[in-house]
């Protein structure tokens, strides 16, 4: 039988396991098209994760629940064909895998065969350890999400900083390991207190990727658009902008215009 095993410089979970285990710092950016996912694979990011955020940055929600795995899949495959090295890493959206094991199973099986992706990540602590159990039995690889998760926006009523309180603290650390038990390779912090943050980092043998939890986790995850500053008005605490590709873009496009009113776009040497 022959197998054909791919470049052997994709990025995978165990290499980046590996990579927490010899104290190297693992970068994650989301990516949802083949143009940026091309851009930042060819910078060296170890992990592009296709997030359900595109249905904010793509689809201009006002929250991540609407987007559906018909619309991920999409994303996705264009993110896929794009990284070379990267490793990708898809979420599961709103209602693909709170209904039933088998449902859940079947959705994550789709997204895999239809976009060749290398993970899936989803949202949750103990409620969904059957289900990410009945995944990861199947071969599949999953990174957890504990914190701040989006897809629960209306039951915490708003995107404000989690586990600030001792119980839900605990609560945190609890779920963290029971994720890691289920057979989770990694798992990401969102906008939790730094020091509980560390203190997870530690506890966890299993990769740890901050946003909004402080610089002691293994890694970092950030929006790309939010990190180029392409969208105007947003910017949380733990935001830095490496970018201002918004003023860049508008300034094109001014200039564009410009050029096309005036006669002088195209000139003699653009046209045949």
């Amino acid at each position: 039988m022959s197998v054909h095993l791919g470049s052997t410089l994709k990025k995978t979970a165990q290499t980046v396991q590996k990579q927490k285990l010899n104290g190297e710092k693992i970068t994650m950016l989301t990516s949802y098209d083949f143009t940026l996912a091309h851009l930042v694979d060819a910078a060296g990011v170890d992990m592009i994760l296709v997030g359900d955020s595109a249905a904010n940055v793509m689809l201009g929600h006002d929250y991540t629940l609407p987007i559906t795995v018909n619309e991920m899949i999409v994303y996705a495959r264009g993110v896929v064909r794009a990284a070379k090295q990267a490793m990708v890493v898809v979420d599961m959206p709103f209602g693909s895998y709170q209904i039933s094991e088998e449902d859940a199973l079947r959705n994550a099986v789709k997204v895999m065969k239809e976009t060749g992706c290398d993970a899936l990540k989803l949202e949750g602590g103990e409620d969904i350890v059957h289900i990410i159990k009945h995944m990861t039995s199947a071969g599949i690889p999953i990174m957890g999400h504990l914190g701040l998760t989006p897809q629960s926006v209306h039951k915490f009523g708003g995107y404000s900083l989690r586990a600030k309180q001792e119980a839900e603290a605990e609560k945190l650390m609890h779920d963290a390991l029971l994720l890691q038990e289920a057979g989770c390779f990694s798992l990401v912090l969102e906008k939790i207190p730094a020091a509980l943050a560390k203190e997870v980092t530690e506890k966890l043998t299993i990769p740890v990727i901050g946003i909004g939890a402080g610089n002691s986790t293994d890694g970092q995850v950030l929006v790309l658009q939010d990190m180029l500053g392409m969208n105007d008005g947003f910017k949380p605490k733990f935001l830095r902008h490496f970018a201002q590709l918004g003023d860049a873009v508008k300034q094109a496009a001014g200039d564009y215009i410009n050029a096309v009113r005036s006669g002088d776009f195209p000139n003699e040497s653009e046209s045949y």
